[in-house]
């Protein structure tokens, strides 16, 4: 155990947002996202550790949120599970966007390779593996009626495009009938003329 260690989790959540203008008559649209960057304290033995007093509670703690975070990305990965419990630790309930909700998430899992540390080593990739599992679909945050409005614009400035498209087919159309008619016109006046 590092002698030097903090023995508890680390988060901090940067949130950025951006004003994007509207044109003309158009209102603006504020988009927001979030960054998490999480340290998770590792799961401590006490057999290994010695720890006793304090840090046994500490260690005893830091346990229970890691595991409570394993019981949430087992749910989540399963699929079946009707409730997540996220409110089970304050942990998993301000990680709750990242983990199931609109987001993309990476998880860095430190190993050490010594073999005093094989099975921690195993626990830990056992856990990223789980957490890899997880399917979060990332969509940009945004008030839906600003989402409806945006659609229906394109899809009138789509059909304003085809119109023209349509109307410039049309005249080109039309222009060939008329030269084909002229050609017509001139070829019985040919005719006609040319006869006795």
């Amino acid at each position: 155990m590092n002698t030097h260690s903090s023995r508890s989790h680390a988060i901090f959540t940067i949130t950025v947002e951006r004003y994007c203008q509207g044109e003309g008559d158009e209102k603006g649209q504020l988009r927001m996202g979030k960054l998490h960057l999480v340290d998770l304290a590792g799961s401590e033995r006490q057999a290994k550790t010695g720890a006793t007093g304090d840090r046994l509670k500490e260690a005893t703690k830091i346990n229970l949120s890691l595991s409570t975070l394993g019981n949430v990305i087992s749910a989540l990965v399963d699929g079946k599970s009707t409730h997540i419990p996220y409110r089970d630790s304050k942990l998993t309930r301000l990680l709750q966007d990242s983990l199931g909700g609109n987001s993309k998430t990476v998880m860095l899992a430190n190993i050490n390779p010594a073999s005093y540390n094989a099975d921690e080593t195993l626990a830990t990739l056992r856990y990223a593996n789980r957490a890899k599992n997880i399917k979060n679909r990332a969509m940009i945050n945004e008030d839906p009626k600003d989402a409806l409005l945006r659609q229906f614009q394109k899809e009138i400035e789509e059909l304003k495009r085809q119109l023209e498209n349509a109307a410039e087919v049309e005249g080109e159309e039309e222009e060939t009938e008329a030269v084909v008619s002229t050609q017509s016109r001139s070829r019985y006046f040919f005719l006609f003329s040319s006869s006795p």
